[in-house]
C-alpha cells in the first residue's frame, strides 16, 4: 500500500475546504496584490496562491535589483507542472534574498491569473522563459543567470539551453526533483492528487503531462544526442521518497564533469520530503545555496 504523506493528506483535506467553500476560508487575505508572505510549507502557500493567483513570491522581481560582487548572476525560479511562481517558491525566494541574490520568478505554461500553470507546450514555455531570461539580464546588466527549476520547471530549462541559445545565457541549472526522464501515468496520477482542482487536467488540457511521460517524443528528442551542455553547470536535487518521478533517478543526468547528482537523504536519511514538498526542505534549500555558490558552500544536514 502507498504511503500518504501527511502534506498531501493535509493539501487534499484543506483545498476541497477552499473549492467548497471558497476565498473566506482562508485565514489570511493577501496582503498587497504584487507580492504574497513568506510561507514555510506547500500547502499553505497553494492556499494562498488560490485567493492571490498572481502573487510574486517575497523577494522576488524587483526590477531595480542590481547583482553585487558577491552574488553577480541573477537567479531566476522556474516553477513546476500545476504549480506557479508563488506557491513553488514562498520559502525559499526570500531565503535567496536575503543571501543577497537578485531574485526573479515567472509564471508560464497556463492561463494569465491562473493559479494552475505549466500546462502548456513545453517547447512554448521554454520560450517564454526565454523571454523572461532576456528582461531579467536587460534590466540586471548580467550576461548569464542562474536557473532555479523544481520539477517541469528543472527539465523544461534544458530546452531552452538546447534549443533556443540559453546555453549562451544560462551558467548553472539547478533542477529540484526534474522530469528528465519522464515520468509514468501513475507518476502524473500521483502529482494530480497534490491538486485536487486539476485532477481531470491530466489527460484532457495538460500538453506538458503528455510530454514528460518516459518515452514520449518529446523526452526522447531532448535526451538525444547528449543530455548536457558543456558551458553549463547542473545539478540534480532528488529525494528518495519522490512519487512523481519514478524511479527517483530518472531525474539524475548522465554523469559529466559538469553535473552533480544527489538525493537529500545522503545529508539527512530520515528527511520525508516527496516531489512537491522538496522545495520547502531546509535540506534541499542548503543544497541549492550550495550549487549556487560553491565557494561558500556549507554542509547540508537535517
Amino acid at each position: 500500500m502507498r504511503r500518504i504523506s501527511p502534506q498531501r493528506r493535509w493539501l487534499t483535506v484543506l483545498a476541497s475546504l477552499v473549492l467548497s467553500l471558497g476565498a473566506a476560508v482562508l485565514a489570511t487575505t493577501p496582503a498587497s496584490a504584487d507580492t504574497g508572505p513568506p510561507q514555510n510549507n506547500f500547502v499553505t502557500a497553494f492556499l494562498y496562491s488560490q485567493v492571490d493567483p498572481t502573487a510574486n513570491p517575497p523577494g522576488a522581481n524587483d526590477w531595480n535589483c542590481r547583482p553585487g560582487s558577491a552574488h553577480p548572476v541573477p537567479v531566476v525560479l522556474v516553477h513546476g507542472t500545476f504549480e506557479n511562481q508563488y506557491d513553488n517558491w514562498a520559502e525559499i525566494s526570500p531565503v535567496l534574498k536575503a543571501a543577497g541574490y537578485c531574485v526573479y520568478a515567472l509564471n508560464y505554461g497556463g492561463a494569465a491569473g491562473s493559479a494552475i500553470q505549466g500546462t502548456g507546450e513545453i517547447a512554448a514555455s521554454a520560450g517564454q522563459l526565454a523571454t523572461f531570461v532576456s528582461r531579467v539580464r536587460t534590466a540586471t546588466g548580467a550576461s548569464k543567470v542562474d536557473l532555479v527549476g523544481h520539477s517541469q520547471g528543472g527539465m523544461m530549462p534544458r530546452y531552452y539551453v538546447r534549443n533556443l541559445g540559453g546555453a549562451s545565457t544560462v551558467d548553472k541549472l539547478v533542477a529540484l526533483v526534474p522530469s528528465n526522464h519522464g515520468t509514468t501515468l501513475d507518476g502524473l496520477g500521483a502529482l494530480a492528487t497534490e491538486f485536487p482542482p486539476v485532477a481531470g487536467l491530466v489527460t484532457t488540457a495538460c500538453p506538458a503531462c503528455t510530454e514528460q511521460l518516459a518515452g514520449s517524443s518529446f523526452i526522447t528528442a531532448l535526451n538525444a544526442g547528449g543530455e548536457t551542455n558543456p558551458a553549463v553547470t547542473y545539478t540534480v536535487i532528488s529525494t528518495t521518497h519522490d512519487e512523481v518521478v519514478t524511479p527517483y533517478t530518472s531525474a539524475f543526468l548522465a554523469a559529466g564533469a559538469n553535473v552533480t547528482n544527489e538525493t537529500v537523504q545522503s545529508f539527512c536519511p530520515i528527511d520525508l520530503s516527496e516531489h512537491v514538498g522538496i522545495a520547502y526542505d531546509p535540506t534541499a534549500i542548503r543544497l541549492v545555496l550550495n550549487a549556487l555558490d560553491p565557494a561558500t558552500a556549507r554542509r547540508a544536514t537535517c
